[in-house]
């Protein structure tokens, strides 16, 4: 289970999405997340899909990476769809079961907000696989800039997102190692038993805290030792400027933000 958390993993390589500018990545995955819940028919959702899946094939990740990163996620995308499933009651009802009905409107909405989740996960999963964690740091300090005029820490606020994603498949790691040390010595993580799983939690979060912590002062000692006191005077060895393939991703955006009035006027 541990091993299928993908977030905050990066894959090198020279694809079209990852010679993309940063900001160009996150002002895209931005725009295709709020325009998937701006949608409200399979056109527009198939229109999404087919983006997601192009995006997939430019970037040169394997789909199966992809639907590995899902699989932590199966039992709260099911708990959803069964929710909204049995307790939507509008529409024509299919069958009861007790109290609860199984309706049409149900169906759908139960549907879309799978569909939702499914696209949301994967779109922002796509962007951290080809994306570095310096990457990130770059293009969120520098869309947010203008902040820095009404003193928001824009470079530390970055910084501390961009650390917390980078550690987490270092955690991960971390807490797979002491599971598996904690059942070598008896502990029970499986148990069917809730009263037995969660006194075997105790063992696990303690040390994890601890490693947590440690790891922090590390980073701390090793970000001092390198004479780091935030963003004022920093310089980039690296600087981020747009290519025409940026331009190219950016005119697909302004087409897609139109489609959903696109889409209530044809459907009209």
């Amino acid at each position: 289970m541990l091993k299928n958390i993908t977030l905050g993993q990066y894959y090198p390589g020279e694809s079209f999405i990852h010679r993309l500018d940063p900001r160009t990545k996150l002002v895209f995955v931005f725009v295709m997340v709020v325009l998937i819940f701006l949608f409200s028919t399979w056109y527009g959702y198939a229109l999404m899909f087919a983006v997601l899946a192009a995006s997939i094939i430019a970037s040169g990740i394997n789909f199966r990476y992809l639907l590995k990163g899902l699989k932590p996620l199966w039992f709260i995308i099911a708990f959803t769809f069964v929710l909204n499933l049995l307790f939507t009651n509008t529409g024509k009802v299919l069958f009861e079961i007790g109290r609860f009905k199984l309706t049409t409107d149900g169906l759908v909405l139960a549907a879309e907000l799978v569909a939702r989740l499914v696209f949301l996960i994967m779109m922002t999963t796509l962007m951290t696989y080809t994306t570095s964690p310096i990457q990130l740091t770059d293009a969120i300090e520098r869309l947010f800039k203008p902040l820095k005029k009404i003193g928001f820490p824009v470079h530390e606020l970055a910084m501390m997102m961009t650390i917390a994603i980078r550690f987490i498949p270092t955690l991960i790691e971390e807490t797979d190692k002491i599971m598996k040390a904690q059942m070598a010595r008896g502990a029970e993580f499986d148990s069917k038993n809730l009263f037995k799983r969660a006194a075997g939690m105790v063992p696990l979060l303690v040390p994890l805290f601890v490693s947590a912590f440690r790891r922090a002062d590390e980073l701390a000692f090793a970000m001092e030792a390198r004479c780091y006191r935030g963003g004022e005077g920093r310089t980039k060895m690296k600087v981020l400027v747009m290519a025409g393939r940026d331009y190219a991703v950016f005119t697909l955006m302004v087409l897609l933000t139109a489609s959903p009035v696109i889409e209530r006027l044809w459907l009209k």
